[in-house]
């Protein structure tokens, strides 16, 4: 999940300002545990089909 998207049961206000220390705490804790976490979700869908294609190409030239 991207912190982005969070809200703060603390301060109301998006995780990803981090406006109090329960934010600040949070968002430190996601980075921590998942370096994706700060990219949106259509920034990973951008890598992914990027990804794909890579590997389409790869295929296509061993083939041939």
């Amino acid at each position: 999940m991207t912190y982005d998207r969070l809200v703060c049961a603390n301060c109301a206000s998006p995780v990803a300002e981090g406006r109090c220390h329960v934010c600040r705490a949070s968002r430190e804790r996601l980075q921590q545990e998942n370096p994706f976490a700060g990219l949106s979700p259509m920034t990973l869908i951008a890598l992914l089909a990027i990804l794909i294609t890579a590997l389409a190409l790869l295929a296509h030239q061993t083939t041939a």
